[in-house]
This record gives structure tokens, C-alpha cells and sequence, in this order.
């Protein structure tokens, strides 16, 4: 399929979602877009770099691709009260900005507003291909480093995600880390389901004590390499990304922002 035709049909489908149920039966009225909860000029200062000639995503990454891709999963920032919706809202922003970020300690503006510099990984240390998933196998000569706003990686996550047109297109970029954050993955919950109070932890999570908070979703999205290391400056860098946001959307960012004492799924 052509990527015109992949993007038309994206859209197509997104608007079936908005006004018909997944059996056909006509919504009533569709979700309200987060529009009301970050503006174009809110969304502009938290990435006050994004299209600085610096950042090899520059003028990829925009405000209407972001809102439009956030229509097609109704409960990503629709969910819980108006707090908890702009705390979702900025933990996802935040989590994309550090897989994303052109920053350094001494950055104009600081090193948390330069998120969205890139869309792809820059120097990947591999192709990212598990052998052993025969349900998205890999294909020859193919890489599936990370790309979008996310930061997708490996076969099983670009099969079911659209494989490898993330760095293509600034809507289905987005519409792919949206994708991420709003599915459950088990034994893993969904990143909205933790962020909007939803998360109920299992015996497993219990004994590796994975509790609810922001910290839970940084295992989720990269477990394995950066949980249980205190004081770790990836996992500060998500953090302090967090915090600004939390800030500037005027939320509190809520308990567990690290998971130094957590074990990865």
C-alpha cells in the first residue's frame, strides 16, 4: 500500500471511530478534542526548540498532527477529572520529549525545552530484530530502530503499530506513540491506564513492587535497560522533562516519579 493511501485510510478510519462504535452503531457525539486543555501556544512553549535548525526533526513534529492524532484514541486525555487529564497529557509529552530530546545541561532554555529535535535513532546499536517473534516476523535488510516521537523499536511493536512508517508522516508518527501509551501490553498495563488511576497491580507487580505513578510508566516504555538504578540520569531526565510540563499545564505531577526500587517487567 502506498503511504498516501495508508494515510488516507489512517484518517478514514479515525473518523469511523469518532462517530460510529467499533460494531457500526453511530456515537452519540464524539470525545472533546484536548484542544481546550493544551493550546497551540501552550504546546509552543513547551517545545520551544523543536524547529531550531539544530534539530534534524525540525517542522516534522507540529501542533495540528499531535491534536489530530490524539482524535483517534478518545480516552487519551478524556479520562478522569480535569487535573488528571492535563497530568496525562504532560506525562505522555514528557516521556516522547526524552526519547526525542536535542538537550544538553547548559541548553538555551534548559535541557528540558528541546524535546521533538528527532525522529529517528540516531547511531542504533542494532536492528532491533527478535528472531524468535514469529507472529511479526523480520524482514530482510530491514531495520526497526527507533523512530516517532516514541521512539518505537523492535518487529513486535512495528507490526502491530503500522511497521516502518513512523518517520514518514508527522500524523502517524504521532498517532504511534499514541498507540503505545494507550495499549496494554500484558504482563504490562497501558501507560493511560496508570496515569488516569486505573492501574490494579497484580500479585507479580505487587511483589516487584510496581506501584502507580509516573515512575511505572518509564518501566513500561524502557524497563529493562534503566529500572531499579538509583539516581539514574536517563530516568532524572524523564523526571525533570515531567516536571516542566506538569508545571507549565499547572497540575501537581502525583506520587512514584521514579522506579529506582521497582523490578522491570
Amino acid at each position: 500500500m502506498e503511504s498516501s493511501s495508508l494515510i488516507s485510510f489512517s484518517l478514514l478510519f479515525c473518523f469511523s471511530i469518532l462517530f460510529f462504535g467499533s460494531n457500526g452503531v453511530e456515537a452519540r457525539r464524539a470525545p472533546p478534542s484536548i484542544s481546550y486543555l493544551i493550546s497551540e501556544n501552550l504546546f509552543n512553549s513547551i517545545f520551544l526548540h523543536k524547529d531550531d535548525n539544530a534539530c534534524p526533526a525540525r517542522n516534522f513534529y507540529n501542533y495540528t498532527s499531535f491534536i489530530q492524532a490524539a482524535k483517534c484514541f478518545p480516552s487519551f486525555g478524556n479520562t478522569g477529572d480535569i487535573a488528571t487529564r492535563k497530568r496525562e497529557i504532560a506525562a505522555f509529552l514528557a516521556q516522547i520529549s526524552h526519547e526525542t530530546t536535542g538537550g544538553w545541561a547548559t541548553a538555551p532554555d534548559g535541557p528540558y525545552a528541546w524535546g521533538l529535535c528527532f525522529k529517528e535513532e540516531i547511531n542504533p546499536q542494532s536492528n532491533y530484530c527478535d528472531s524468535t517473534n514469529t507472529q511479526w516476523p523480520c524482514y530482510p535488510g530491514k531495520s526497526y530502530h527507533g523512530r516517532g516521537p516514541i521512539q518505537l523499536s523492535w518487529n513486535y511493536n512495528y507490526g502491530p503499530a503500522g511497521k516502518a512508517v513512523v518517520a514518514n508522516h508527522s500524523l502517524i508518527a504521532f498517532k504511534t506513540g499514541l498507540w503505545f501509551w494507550m495499549t496494554e501490553q500484558s504482563p504490562k498495563p497501558s501507560c493511560h491506564d496508570v496515569m488516569v488511576g486505573k492501574y490494579v497491580p497484580t500479585e507479580a507487580d505487587l511483589a516487584a513492587n510496581r506501584t502507580a505513578g509516573y515512575g511505572l510508566v518509564t518501566n513500561i516504555i524502557n524497563g529493562g535497560l534503566e529500572c531499579g538504578i538509583p539516581n539514574d540520569a536517563r530516568v532524572n531526565d524523564r523526571i525533570g522533562f515531567f516536571q516542566r510540563y506538569a508545571q507549565l499545564f499547572k497540575v501537581d505531577t502525583g506520587p512514584n516519579l521514579d522506579f529506582a526500587n521497582q523490578k522491570p517487567f
